[in-house]
């Protein structure tokens, strides 16, 4: 095969990824060690030392645990935007008349 047409094709020479023998039917990923790849599975080996020798488990682990950091992290969040308006709500009440909002837009141009 050419290598203009393998450019055009990437990096498969079929153009397509066939998984013959492997044992899912799940899409499968690849990723580039980079040094901040390569950082992260340093720090994945010393927290999980009986995965050290399993760099697609740590992979894995480590994407899992993001998932949970990132959902806490999110429903913390939202948790303290709700104490914030419980905290707050109401602390207004009666600084603004009755007819406020009927004087405010008397000013208004129709």
């Amino acid at each position: 095969m050419s290598t203009a047409r393998a450019a055009k094709l990437g990096v498969t020479p079929l153009g397509t990824v066939v998984h013959f023998g492997m044992p899912t039917s799940h899409p499968r990923h690849a990723i580039t060690e980079t040094e901040d790849i390569a950082d992260a599975l340093g720090v994945a080996r010393r927290a999980w030392p009986d995965l050290a020798d399993k760099p697609g488990a740590l992979l894995r682990r480590l994407i899992l645990e993001g998932r949970n950091a990132i959902v806490h992290s999110d429903a913390d969040a939202v948790l303290a935007s709700r104490q914030a308006v419980s905290e707050t709500g109401g602390a207004l009440t009666g600084v603004f008349g009755v007819d406020y909002l009927k004087t405010l837009r008397e000013d208004w141009p129709e």
